[in-house]
C-alpha cells in the first residue's frame, strides 16, 4: 500500500552545525517524527513562493510554527513587540495554504499556521497576547513550552480526535483576534484565547495554537493522515 506523502513547511534561518554557520532550511525534528510515526512520508518544503505545484504530489500539508506574521498582511500597524518580518516565508506559506484549500488538501496548521490561516481568510491577530490576558502563560520563557488547558467544542472534528478537554504544549505570544471568513473557533484557553479553528466545508483544515508535534500524542497527525488517505 502506498504511504501518504505529507509536506511540512520549513524555516530559513542562520544555523550552526559542525564547522558551519550559515543560512539553512530547517524545521524541528518533532514534526518529521510525528508524520513518520503515523505512517506517512514527510517531505520538507523550503519557503519558495513559486513552488505551489508541489501540492500536486502531496496528500497532506503541515504548516509548522515559527516567526510572527507580518502585520501588514492583515492591515495592522506593527507593534514594537512583533518580531521581524519574514516576507519570503509569509509569501510561500500563504500561497501554499491558499492552493491547498482550493484543492481541498488536508491541512494541519500549527501555532503560526493557525495565525496564517486566519490572515489568509481575512482575519486579524493580537500582536502581543500577554498585554491582553495579563500573564505569560502562553509563552513562559524562551525555548520552553508551557502546558495550556483547553476546552474543545463537542461535535467538532478536533473533539472527535482528542475529546472535549485537553492540555497541550504552547509557546506563542500572538493569537487570533478576529477569525477570518469561513473559520469556526472550536477550542479556547481558560482566558478565552482561541486555541483552534476549523474551516467550514473543508474535508480537513484544522488550525491549532498548541504544538501537537511535541511529546508522544500523535492523534492530530493521525487525523491528518487518515484524511489524506492513509
Amino acid at each position: 500500500m502506498r504511504r501518504p506523502v505529507v509536506g511540512i513547511t520549513t524555516y530559513q534561518e542562520t544555523a550552526r552545525w559542525g564547522v558551519w554557520n550559515c543560512a539553512a532550511v530547517l524545521v524541528p525534528a518533532d514534526y518529521v517524527r510525528q508524520v513518520s510515526a503515523v505512517g506517512a512520508v514527510p517531505v520538507l518544503l523550503p519557503p519558495l513562493p513559486d513552488a505551489v505545484a508541489v501540492l500536486d504530489r502531496l496528500d497532506g500539508l503541515v504548516l509548522s510554527g515559527g516567526a510572527d506574521v507580518d502585520p501588514a498582511r492583515y492591515g495592522a500597524s506593527r507593534s514594537p513587540r512583533t518580531g521581524p518580518a519574514q516576507p519570503h516565508r509569509d509569501d510561500a506559506e500563504l500561497a501554499l495554504l491558499a492552493a491547498a484549500v482550493e484543492r481541498d488538501l488536508p491541512v494541519l496548521a500549527v501555532c503560526r499556521g493557525l495565525q496564517l490561516l486566519t490572515v489568509l481568510r481575512g482575519g486579524t491577530l493580537l500582536q502581543h497576547l500577554p498585554d491582553v490576558v495579563g500573564t505569560d502563560a502562553h509563552v513562559p520563557e524562551p525555548g520552553v513550552y508551557g502546558d495550556n488547558r483547553v476546552r474543545i467544542q463537542s461535535g467538532s472534528r478536533l473533539a472527535g480526535l482528542i475529546g472535549t478537554e485537553a492540555t497541550w504544549a504552547c509557546h506563542h505570544h500572538q493569537a487570533v483576534e478576529v477569525l477570518g471568513a469561513g473559520l469556526t473557533a472550536v477550542a479556547w484557553a481558560d482566558d478565552g484565547t482561541i486555541e483552534a479553528a476549523e474551516l467550514d466545508g473543508a474535508g480537513f483544515v484544522l488550525g491549532v495554537q498548541g504544538h501537537p508535534e511535541v511529546g508522544d500524542d500523535a492523534r492530530l497527525f493521525s487525523g491528518l493522515v487518515a484524511a489524506a488517505g492513509g
